[in-house]
């Protein structure tokens, strides 16, 4: 029974906390100062000296029968090793506390915690630390984090080595306003957003013939039609129906523009954050079972019920939520398809995502406006049987295929060595064998119908399907033909590989430190080749594979630029003395702790622009030689643009 009474007591505190939001915001119950002392080489001794205000009391130990843990300190650099016990001391009271019904010690007025820490390298002269404890008066209980800078002794200031934003770089004043027949960043995303529509169409394209979707074609078109007083109104019906469809599938995207305006490579990194990256491929791989009939996934039937109850109400508001019906009914068999449509555009940003899910959501609702203006057609309309079981399958072996591609995006970013380039193509063969053995009725799944005559369809499918499996096969040796092109970006890229010498690895090295490549351009007197890129980024390695190693581009840029390569995605922690926090032009403050912090924020300051790959020609003089491009798939495209970047330089020089 106490039991219960110390969790009532807690959910009773949180929500004194919830109701008074103006304690929360000024719970300032405790201010700090903090120092750290150097003891010893590398070794320095952090102290935190709290003033708690008058009422207020500090829970700075653990008390286990209050299920409470006591005051901890953690760092962001994960270099930093915490050294001995903490140590504690105070004004120490004990009370008995009536939130948690219990004798509980606590800290009244100060506080001062000790702790020893061993710090290696360049010391800077304020160390990032966050300070997790409980405070409470007579009203409230407060978890408080904080977050800290320590003044450190003979730390050195390394702001220089920091820099973000290149007052030089303008982007409207470029020596050479040119860039051969390259693609500009900018038409580089026009282009990327039709082919996200395209997708996004194909994507709806393939959910209209999945159980879910299908049948209800025919009837909910002779449902408008026969219901209407008129021909001309029932088409009406029946096209709004359509157009709130799209309209319901465009309305998922809105909620990721609120992400994209806090900060515009937020929804790049949620991309490429490995842990989502792993949660993604568990998601799919419970997708792809449910398209194999171990089960069915499904909303809650409470909100299909709601809608569908809403469906008869007045004629607009009616057919709206008809749609609704539909959409939450037949996520079973489009959350998937959405689900691939949705990580894939992530990032491109907010735009790109309405853009595919307006491609998803047209091709769903023209067959309703479509059949309804034309109800003859609904006669040829193939009738309903164990073939969208079919469709069903065929989907689940792809949902393997991309479960794996997000598992490797983790594993690039995170450095596993767990899906090497031989081991995620093996994958797909064996999908691809998989799929192919299914279509000509050797596998068989649970809700299947037996198999009297392989139809034509299903026997030209097997054959595309064994082609490219077979294709597939060459990526598995060492030798020159495992460089597939054709999927070139997807599998991890050629140097990453089971074999230690690896036939089609010949890459350049390039330097992954933009301050190193502007001192080796003043050196050698070369201009910089900027290379936006990511673990996880596809056309990146499209680039480095197909375009990189062809052998005139490759001796220009080996011989001609300073290669700096910067990894936005890359989740490795920069050391304590690189740690800052950036305001941006916008005004928005911005904790750098990753090296990919540092580069998503250097591009998008610096270039407005927050797509991979990108790539920028600079001097010495960080100016800007001439317009930076996006994928530039043409090998003559992109080598006319370096050559013009060449030219700006030697002008530039004079």
């Amino acid at each position: 029974m106490m039991h219960f009474k110390k969790i009532g007591s807690l959910l009773i505190a949180f929500f004194v906390l919830f109701q008074s939001s103006v304690i929360a915001q000024d719970s300032a119950a405790v201010k700090w100062q903090a120092t750290g002392k150097k003891i010893a080489a590398g070794q320095y001794e952090i102290k935190l000296t709290g003033t708690i205000k008058a009422g207020w009391h500090v829970y700075a130990k653990s008390n286990a029968a209050a299920g409470l843990e006591g005051l901890k300190i953690s760092f962001s650099d994960s270099a930093i090793q915490i050294s001995g016990d903490q140590q504690i001391t105070g004004d120490t009271k004990t009370i008995t506390d009536k939130i948690f019904e219990t004798q509980s010690e606590v800290i009244v007025n100060n506080l001062v915690v000790l702790q020893k820490i061993n710090l290696s390298g360049t010391i800077p002269a304020k160390l990032k630390a966050t300070l997790l404890f409980n405070t409470a008066n007579n009203a409230a209980f407060i978890p408080e984090e904080n977050k800290i800078e320590i003044e450190m002794e003979g730390g050195v200031d390394v702001s220089s080595s920091n820099r973000i934003l290149i007052p030089s770089i303008d982007l409207t004043k470029a020596v050479n306003a040119c860039g051969g027949t390259g693609i500009s960043a900018e038409e580089s995303a026009s282009g990327g957003l039709f082919t996200i529509f395209l997708l996004g169409f194909l994507g709806g394209l393939v959910a209209l013939i999945t159980p879910c979707v299908f049948p209800m074609i025919p009837l909910t078109v002779s449902f408008f039609t026969k219901k209407a007083i008129s021909k001309r109104q029932g088409i009406f019906n029946a096209s709004l129906y359509g157009f709130f469809i799209f309209l319901i599938y465009v309305l998922l995207s809105v909620p990721f523009y609120f992400l994209d305006s806090a900060s515009p490579e937020i929804l790049n990194s949620v991309s490429t954050n490995p842990w989502l990256n792993v949660i993604f491929f568990a998601v799919f791989i419970v997708f792809a079972l449910s398209f194999f009939g171990l089960y069915e996934i499904s909303l809650p039937g409470s909100i299909s019920n709601r809608a569908d109850a809403k469906a008869g109400t007045g004629n607009l508001i009616g057919i709206f939520f008809m749609a609704l019906t539909l959409a939450i009914v037949s996520f079973s068999c489009t959350g998937p398809i959405l689900g691939s449509l949705l990580v894939g555009s992530l990032t491109g940003g907010a735009v790109q995502l309405t853009v595919g899910m307006g491609g998803f959501g047209l091709a769903l609702a023209l067959p309703f406006a479509l059949f309804a203006l034309f109800p003859n057609w609904l006669n040829s309309l193939p009738k309903s049987g164990g073939w969208l079981n079919s469709v069903k399958v065929v989907l689940g072996f792809i949902e393997v295929a991309l479960a794996i591609k997000f598992l490797s995006n983790a594993d690039l970013v995170k450095h596993w060595g767990l899906l090497k380039r031989e081991v995620f193509i093996g994958i797909w063969i064996l999908c691809g064998v998989g799929l192919t053995l299914y279509l000509l009725g050797k596998i068989k799944f649970r809700h299947d119908s037996p198999i009297k005559k392989l139809s034509k369809v299903r026997f030209l499918l097997a054959a595309t399907f064994c082609v490219f499996t077979i294709y597939l096969i060459p990526g598995l040796t060492n030798t020159k033909y495992a460089n597939l092109s054709l999927i070139s970006g997807f599998p991890p890229p050629l140097c990453y590989s089971v074999y230690q010498n690896p036939v089609n690895c010949k890459n350049f090295e390039p330097v992954k430190d933009y301050e190193l490549a502007v001192q080796r351009s003043k050196a050698e007197n070369k201009p910089i080749l900027i290379d936006f890129t990511g673990y996880a980024c596809v056309n990146c390695r499209r680039m480095e594979e197909n375009v990189w190693t062809d052998p005139e581009v490759k001796a220009l840029m080996t011989e001609k630029f300073i290669l700096v390569s910067l990894y936005v995605d890359d989740k490795q922690k920069l050391p304590a003395a690189k740690q800052f926090t950036y305001t941006t032009k916008e005004g928005i403050k911005k904790e750098i702790l990753t090296v990919g912090d540092k580069w998503a924020t250097f591009e998008t300051e610096n270039f407005k622009n927050n797509a991979q790959p990108l790539y920028a020609i600079l001097n010495g003089d960080e100016i800007l030689m001439n317009n930076p491009v996006g994928y530039t798939p043409g090998i003559k495209e992109y080598k006319d643009w370096l050559l013009c970047g060449l030219d700006a330089f030697n002008k530039s020089k004079k």
